[in-house]
């Protein structure tokens, strides 16, 4: 890996919840890549921690424990990352138990709602794609496309599932400020992720990170993949602003995705503080 490239990738999912690589085929992409500690944030379960850890003592791959939790502010879903925490806190486990019965609802109704567009059979179908897990949306997306429905994915989530359209379903996800709670109980450290993919003005998120600040949030991801030109100093600023820490990521799920290269993220600007600080990593 290129020295320009950071050795810290914390924001990366698995087949436990919707990457299409298991837990240990990740780790072996990111031994590959030359990442030496990696984060698994699944969306909502601590499932794959534990084949990542194996294997990430067999390569000598630091697993990090993660999680990525969906949460509500304002009406809008936020992704709040849950980094560096005791995964086998019991306030995890009921976290991620909640949350995923919440997936499980949530998949129920946007098939439901797709019913009577006249969609048939999306909840099993998409349960299939995922293995047995909490459906998401691209589960559901996949089904569409395997039943004729759309042409492809993206084209599933431009008509019916992304935001604002008949499958966008939110209302079901606790607050950010019970999300950190479940965090900082934890012992992790709670981390905006990739705060320039909401839709809001830089004002709003100025309101988002004064909250998550009061909340007991501690990060922002600085550093992600398709960033635009211009949003790391923005983020930058932000982070010295408020007094949080930066994060970084791929935001990982395929090798499909080749705008998406786990690792493949540049280092962190020097005017911000690491959120592994006092975790004793070297980059």
């Amino acid at each position: 890996m290129s020295h320009l490239f950071s050795t810290i990738d914390l924001h990366c999912h698995s087949t436990a919840s919707d990457g299409t690589l298991s837990p240990s085929e990740l780790v072996v992409l990111a031994h590959d890549r030359g990442v030496k500690h990696l984060a698994l944030t699944d969306h909502d379960t601590v499932a794959g921690l534990p084949g990542a850890i194996e294997c990430g003592l067999e390569l000598g791959v630091n697993i990090i424990s993660g999680v990525e939790f969906s949460a509500l502010w304002n009406g809008l879903n936020i992704h709040i990352l849950g980094l560096n925490f005791d995964n086998r806190s019991e306030v995890i486990k009921a976290a991620t138990a909640r949350q995923e019965a919440s997936r499980f609802s949530r998949a129920q109704t946007i098939a439901d709602r797709l019913s009577k567009k006249g969609f048939d059979d999306l909840y099993d179908g998409a349960l299939e794609k995922s293995g047995g897990q909490a459906p998401g949306r691209p589960h559901i997306a996949l089904a569409m496309v395997e039943r004729g429905y759309v042409s492809n994915v993206s084209a599933a989530f431009k008509k019916y599932l992304g935001s604002g359209k008949v499958g966008d379903v939110k209302s079901l996800w606790p607050s950010i400020n019970e999300v950190v709670s479940w965090i900082t109980d934890a012992g992790g450290s709670a981390v905006i992720a990739h705060p320039r993919k909401y839709k809001m003005t830089v004002t709003k998120l100025r309101r988002l990170i004064e909250e998550f600040s009061e909340a007991g949030g501690e990060g922002l991801e600085v550093i992600t993949s398709g960033q635009k030109q211009g949003e790391i100093g923005l983020l930058t600023d932000l982070c010295v602003r408020y007094g949080l820490k930066g994060s970084l990521g791929s935001d990982f799920h395929s090798p499909a995705q080749t705008w998406v290269n786990l690792g493949a993220i540049p280092k962190l600007p020097q005017s911000v503080t690491p959120i592994w600080e006092e975790w004793n990593l070297v980059d």
